[in-house]
């Protein structure tokens, strides 16, 4: 076997637990989606271009509550701001593949295939680029291709869904199992402490306004606190 081949391999095994959620993640959306009065065109087009659960059930509910278009992308914005810290964190094992490639991997960059990667290439940071790229696109298997299915029987299915199979259960479920293993540093910690009191304490503001500001002051906290711990480090 090459190896390639078998880093291509690790990374679907890796990322395959994750699509106990995704099925049900993707089920959710579809069923949310069609209930916020989109067709079906309409709610794959949002699992196909936007891919990114959480910026898409945030739009849809804003949607549905007949939000300002301007409030929407905002939100939306916000909730996808942790991607451009993905890619930043991402740059040093995989930035130097071809432009072609990085695009490819920027658009597969959802948090599954994310934590999958970086729990690897800290663990085995010798890899090669090739191995390193094999292994982002293994993670990829489980989770995009599933994404797109389970949002189209969601839509297709729609209410038929019976209430007790209470998918809602995936999304809470599905972060926990990305973020715990993520948790490694104080500045993780902290940006992770703020977003989660912030969102609690602000959850009055209306159209999930206090998710802007979470979102924000997460971002800073865990900037300042890497500064800070790095200044200690070198001193």
């Amino acid at each position: 076997m090459s190896i390639r081949r078998s880093a291509f391999l690790r990374g679907l095994w890796a990322a395959l637990p994750f699509s106990l959620v995704i099925a049900p993640f993707g089920l959710l959306f579809g069923v949310v989606g069609t209930e916020a009065g989109l067709d079906i065109v309409e709610v794959m087009g949002f699992s196909i271009i936007v891919i990114a659960g959480a910026a898409q059930f945030a739009a849809v509910q804003m949607m549905a509550d007949h939000a300002p278009t301007l409030i929407i992308l905002a939100t939306s914005l916000a909730v996808n701001l942790r991607m451009a810290m993905y890619s930043a964190s991402l740059t040093p094992h995989l930035g130097k593949a071809p432009t072609g490639m990085r695009a490819l991997i920027a658009y597969c960059l959802v948090d599954q295939t994310y934590a999958a990667s970086m729990i690897e290439y800290e663990r085995k940071p010798q890899q090669s680029l090739g191995e390193k790229v094999a292994f982002f696109f293994g993670t990829v298997l489980p989770i995009c291709p599933l994404w797109y299915a389970a949002t189209y029987a969601g839509a297709r299915l729609g209410t038929r869904i019976p209430p007790e199979f209470a998918l809602d259960f995936a999304v809470p479920i599905t972060f926990l199992a990305m973020i715990a293993p993520l948790l490694r540093t104080p500045a993780h910690i902290a940006a992770a402490g703020v977003s989660v009191a912030l969102s609690l304490a602000l959850a009055f503001i209306p159209y999930n306004g206090g998710l802007l500001v979470a979102a924000m002051a997460a971002m800073v906290t865990g900037a300042q606190v890497e500064a800070w711990t790095e200044r200690r480090r070198v001193a």
